[in-house]
């Protein structure tokens, strides 16, 4: 028996299947026991379940929606009823931090917390619980309520679904494609400790930054240095800059020249080809061109259109010379390095008839572009919270890298490519910006500018066709 069909034959009966989803969400959101249940586990391998069994996945949205929004209104009227009991209870009588943390991020953002903390792990199962505390009007916690769980639903359900999707592809792999996906997956995972890591030594808390600094104060040269580029740079040398800049353009030029002196694709992009094209999965090429039109040219002047205008209301145009200055440079940057490396594509459809592959324009466009949104972003942010937003950011621009491969335009060595150039230009900018003191960007509108964009870029994938 194979192991494909041996998952197969565990997976329970589609009905209670989707009783399984509509308890583990109605139990992830809700107080107490989501703070001890691995939620996301549970519902990401139920979800995994669903899609092998190939169940509608609307029957798995509606009930992952219906659990989690439950759940929260199970939590909402415990604490509306039990206002005093619950210091008290188990487990958080053993840790009232919990409560205190979910208090201050519920006092910070007022009734958006509802729907903030929804995503936010670490007070997830607490925020509603505390809404009913502070005796939230129930009306608008229950408007937060669905409109939260409408958007967290697809979010956790629809990778498990899609894994589920993929089983046999993902356990009988071509030959010799498997050492290249560990590899891959390895390299990926390094990377991420290694970022996470750096980037906390180099703010100005972190223990390499304290040590370059004790070495900068010792030298004359060294410190009038290190006290003019303080002094430009707000108080603090952007160290995580300059080493995201001397890494991405270390990457970038050496394996830019591994691209350019292979004749053709390498073995693991012709393995990675082979395995997104031998995938037989009828929502793949749909999500794939549907993120294609969200990451082209249209679509980036559709999410981008609202914000730009707010800047230039609000004359923050600093900001807004930056950032254009960074989409227009990858533009300008990726049309450049397709001209004089001249690799062609996997597959040309007609609308890219005449296009190139190497670097990807799609990785490289969504790398600066969330890139930079997380960045300027996090400078609002206490050091303590930037983890997430950046983390965000990664989260978006791989489906769009993926979705390249899904569609077969380009070769997996492309989006690498692509991914470092637009680190580059991300570096740039940032340094460009932290050169001297700038006004905060806050307060800003972001419920109502990211609803705008969201219309705009809906507009765009209907409307127009790809570029």
């Amino acid at each position: 028996m194979s192991l494909t069909e041996a998952l197969y034959q565990l997976t329970p009966s589609p009905g209670m299947l989707l009783l399984f989803i509509g308890i583990i969400a109605l139990l992830e959101s809700l107080a107490l026991v989501g703070l001890l249940l691995p939620g996301v586990v549970l519902i990401t391998a139920a979800a995994s379940l669903a899609g092998h069994q190939d169940l509608a996945v609307t029957g798995v949205l509606l009930a992952a929606f219906a659990g989690a929004v439950i759940g929260d209104g199970l939590s909402f009227a415990l604490g509306y009823t039990q206002r005093e009991r619950i210091p008290h209870l188990w487990p958080l009588s053993r840790h009232p931090e919990w409560l205190a943390r979910g208090a201050r991020f519920f006092h910070r953002y007022g009734t958006l917390s509802v729907f903030f903390g929804r995503f936010v792990g670490p007070v997830r199962p607490v925020i509603p619980l505390i809404a009913g505390m502070l005796h939230m009007s129930p009306r608008a916690f229950t408007w937060a309520n669905v409109a939260s769980a409408l958007l967290w639903a697809p979010a956790y359900v629809l990778p498990g679904y899609l894994l589920g999707q993929t089983w046999q592809q993902l356990l009988d792999l071509p030959p010799g494609l498997e050492p290249w996906l560990i590899a891959l997956a390895v390299l990926i995972v390094v990377l991420a400790v290694v970022f996470s890591w750096l980037r906390h030594q180099v703010s100005r808390n972190g223990r390499l930054y304290r040590l370059l600094a004790g070495g900068a104060r010792r030298h004359p040269v060294m410190r009038r240095l290190w006290l003019t580029q303080s002094w430009r740079g707000q108080g603090e040398i952007p160290l995580g800059s300059w080493l995201l800049l001397i890494l991405a353009l270390g990457g970038l030029s050496g394996w830019t020249i591994a691209v350019i002196h292979q004749d053709g694709p390498f073995e693991m992009d012709l393995a990675v080809h082979t395995l997104f094209q031998g995938m037989v999965v009828p929502i793949l090429p749909a999500a794939g061109q549907l993120l294609a039109r969200i990451g082209d040219m249209y679509g980036i002047l559709a999410l981008v259109l609202p914000w730009a205008l707010w800047l230039l209301a609000k004359r923050h145009l600093a900001a807004l010379g930056h950032i254009g200055a960074g989409l227009a440079g990858i533009a300008l940057l990726n049309v450049l390095g397709k001209a004089l490396i001249g690799r062609p594509r996997p597959d040309t459809p007609d609308y890219l008839a005449g296009s190139l592959a190497y670097p990807s324009a799609h990785a490289s466009s969504a790398v600066v572009l969330y890139g930079l949104a997380a960045a300027f972003i996090a400078q609002e942010l206490p050091h303590r919270h930037r983890f997430w937003i950046y983390w965000g950011a990664i989260a978006l621009v791989i489906p769009m890298a993926i979705s390249r491969l899904i569609i077969g335009v380009h070769w997996l060595s492309d989006l690498v490519g692509g991914a470092l150039l637009g680190l580059v230009v991300c570096a740039l900018v940032r340094l460009a910006w932290q050169s001297k003191p700038r006004t905060a960007l806050t307060p800003c509108p972001w419920l109502m500018l990211t609803a705008a964009s969201l219309a705009l870029i809906s507009a765009r994938v209907v409307w127009l066709p790809p570029v």
